[in-house]
């Protein structure tokens, strides 16, 4: 296995990022979120690359944080930069969930433009239970996306939703079999990436463009709410 915790690869137009951690069933460390997100913003700016999609190895999609890493001072705002880099990330962001997804790496799933999950997947956001609150832009995104309902079974009661049901709802876009996601989706990402690539990115932006804001401006209201349960954590 390869020591790289992220390994990027290029094929064709397409930026490839896989999180490459499975012993920590790919959970997100201060480093990993540092370079994921040099990696988003630049390919912002690549001409060559039209598309990032972001997998992970083995059969977990990702744990969410590293909860068991060493923690930075400045830990919320390298988060909230990561999440900033997905919402203003203008070109296509394409998820290949092949397993189980956990905390960040569900909540920040409505900002890609596609989902494709294996039937094995799950999604569960346990703020409450560690006594947090939702990130990723999820307080915003989760009900517009999902309904409110949905959300606050997500969001509150630590509901772990399968991948049948995310497929129902709208998390995800598509639902393979186990065995033939990795097949079935790089078909489909093909497919995307002959689209025309400013026709792509022009009806993006004007998708989006009605909620940028809203976004942004949610990042940094949940980053807040986070940044004051550690202030008062470490006053304990």
């Amino acid at each position: 296995m390869d020591s790289e915790t992220i390994i990027e690869s290029i094929k064709d137009n397409i930026k490839v990022v896989r999180l490459n951690k499975p012993r920590r069933k790919n959970a997100i460390d201060y480093a990993m979120y540092v370079r994921l997100t040099k990696i988003v913003n630049d390919a912002a700016t690549d001409n060559s690359i039209s598309i990032i999609v972001l997998t992970g190895t083995g059969d977990f999609y990702s744990s969410g944080n590293d909860l068991v890493a060493s923690r930075e001072a400045d830990f919320l705002q390298v988060l909230e930069d990561f999440i900033k880099a997905f919402i203003t990330f203008p070109k296509l962001l394409i998820a290949v969930v092949n397993g189980p997804a956990v905390g960040v790496a569900v909540t920040i799933l409505p900002l890609f433009d596609f989902v494709f999950a294996s039937e094995n997947a799950y999604f569960y956001t346990p703020f409450t239970k560690l006594n947090i609150v939702a990130e990723g832009c999820s307080s915003f995104t989760f009900p517009r996306l999902i309904g409110a309902r949905k959300a606050m079974e997500l969001l509150l009661l630590n509901y772990k939703m399968p991948a049948k049901e995310a497929l129902e709802c709208g998390l995800i876009s598509n639902l393979y079999k186990t065995e033939e996601l990795q097949q079935k989706a790089w078909e489909k990402i093909e497919e995307i990436s002959y689209l025309p690539e400013h026709s792509v990115i022009t009806t993006k932006s004007l998708m989006r463009r009605t909620y940028m804001e809203d976004l942004l401006r949610t990042n940094a209201i949940e980053i807040e709410e986070l940044r004051k349960i550690s202030n008062n954590a470490s006053k304990l």
